[in-house]
């Protein structure tokens, strides 16, 4: 499909990705009708299909977005060498918060991508992969014990991201810094008083 280029081109194609990523969000993708997409978007139907053929191409870009995006961010935020012991703990909220931060700045398309898509499953198994891999080189470095699994690791910190993210990121009920906070202190400090050690086998 050839579209319109130039300024006035991206900011229509703009406007109904826009538009049509609250109609996903809030009613579903059954639900959403390109004619409540268009009039949202404050254009035409033969705009819409300058740009998708279809309601399911716009549905497909939006998750496309949404998993390029988050999957960019996650392979940039490995700890590089030579990090302070003192330090580790709070370059890791800050890795976490820009996780959240991502995750916030645009809700719909957040709940689209890690909810809503059928392909929200291969998603959170990527990023599980890409945080395992991210884990292990830092466990190489020394800066976790080297008996974690970290597979199991990265599971825990998808699934926190995951359930933090539905029940109070999106909710505004928790701002991502107190998320990140919370999540680091459980993983990095666990959760018996300081000084304590329980053995486990």
């Amino acid at each position: 499909m050839t579209e319109p280029k130039g300024r006035k081109g991206r900011e229509t194609k703009r406007r109904l990705l826009k538009a049509a990523a609250r109609e996903f969000a809030n009613n579903g993708f059954h639900e959403t009708k390109v004619s409540t997409i268009v009039k949202n978007s404050g254009l035409t139907q033969p705009s819409f299909y300058l740009y998708f053929s279809s309601k399911d191409a716009v549905f497909e870009e939006l998750v496309t977005s949404f998993q390029s995006k988050i999957i960019k961010l996650s392979e940039s935020v490995r700890l590089e060498g030579g990090i302070e012991s003192n330090d580790i703990a709070k370059r890791i909220v800050m890795i976490i918060e820009s996780v959240f931060q991502f995750l916030v700045q645009d809700p719909d398309l957040t709940r689209i991508g890690l909810f809503l898509s059928p392909n929200a499953k291969q998603i959170r198994n990527e990023l599980t992969q890409i945080v395992k891999s991210n884990l292990e080189a830092e466990q190489r470095l020394g800066y976790f014990r080297y008996n974690l699994d970290m597979e199991i690791v990265a599971e825990c910190i998808i699934g926190v991201i995951e359930h933090y993210t539905a029940t109070h990121l999106l909710s505004g009920s928790k701002e991502p810094h107190i998320l990140a906070q919370q999540i680091v202190d459980l993983f990095i400090n666990g959760m018996l008083p300081k000084g304590d050690s329980i053995k486990t086998t």
